[in-house]
């Protein structure tokens, strides 16, 4: 089974961890370390001839766009991970609809590709944002992959479905949606192969979680990281323990945690996951 492999390219400082001490205002002026990572990452999928999705920040393919090009040659899917790394909740339908729009084109416009998949900053379609889905549609973009169904403190719909789905996103509209990873146990939904999760827990452990789904449950996989997850020289920013904690454990290891990865499953493009699943019709993964 082919499982999805995802990379959010954008700056370490706009992760959310460190929305309340730098302000958008500040970004210019910090260390940029996103395309060296970045190419980091293109290399080690290379090596292991595989190929993956990278949710660009439209506010990172305007100032990188060579970057956004070496992707796409490598073969790989350029999806949107919005503009300006605010979450939806913080956002009104029009703030957000121009959000959206500027990323969509500042990612095409780079790559002279198109663009169909989104998600959202910091997973933030949640039940008070699904409104969002029909704004998506609308742009253009055919794919969905920003529910999380878990309990959070800054995200999920913990009843949400679980797979590779259609949603419904305004009347007469749907959207084709692909869940964060979860494994169920006791009727609680754990968190598996992924960001914090994928870094903290032992690469054993996302190993039988990924087995599970696809031996037990039949179902692919979708692994998300971000390319400062592989940095762990990146500079340190004033926020408390705890914060530093979440955002920057095992970034020494992660590396070589995807490298195990690439050699015990194989992995491609959400659009093509989708597709081989049958819930991106035909037409829309082109």
């Amino acid at each position: 089974m082919v499982n999805a492999l995802t990379f959010d390219i954008e700056e370490y400082f706009h992760a959310e961890a460190f929305a309340g001490v730098v302000r958008p205002e500040q970004w210019p002026t910090l260390e940029s370390r996103v395309v060296g990572a970045t190419e980091r990452l293109l290399e080690l999928l290379a090596e292991h001839a595989s190929v993956a999705t990278f949710f660009v920040l439209g506010w990172v393919a305007e100032r990188h766009g060579a970057l956004v090009r070496a992707i796409h040659r490598g073969g790989h899917e350029l999806a949107c991970h919005g503009y300006g790394h605010q979450m939806i909740t913080r956002q009104s339908r029009a703030e957000f609809g121009e959000d959206v729009r500027r990323a969509k084109s500042a990612i095409e416009d780079a790559a002279g590709a198109a663009v169909i998949g989104y998600r959202a900053p910091t997973f933030s379609v949640v039940r008070e944002t699904l409104w969002s889905l029909e704004v998506l549609a609308k742009a253009g973009f055919r794919y969905d992959s920003s529910i999380f169904p878990i309990v959070h403190d800054r995200y999920g719909i913990p009843d949400a479905a679980r797979f590779p789905h259609r949603l419904p996103a305004g009347p007469g509209v749907e959207i084709s949606e692909f869940p964060l990873s979860t494994v169920a146990r006791r009727g609680w939904r754990f968190p598996v192969a992924g960001g914090g999760y994928f870094r903290l827990l032992p690469y054993g452990v996302t190993r039988r979680a990924v087995r599970h789904l696809n031996e037990r449950e039949g179902q692919p996989a979708i692994v998300y990281l971000h390319p400062w997850e592989i940095d762990p020289d990146q500079p340190r920013l004033p926020v408390g323990r705890l914060t530093q904690f979440r955002h920057s454990v095992n970034t020494h290891t992660t590396e070589w945690k995807i490298r195990r990865l690439l050699r015990d499953f194989r992995v491609g493009p959400v659009r093509d996951v989708l597709a081989g699943s049958g819930v991106l019709v035909a037409g829309e993964a082109a």
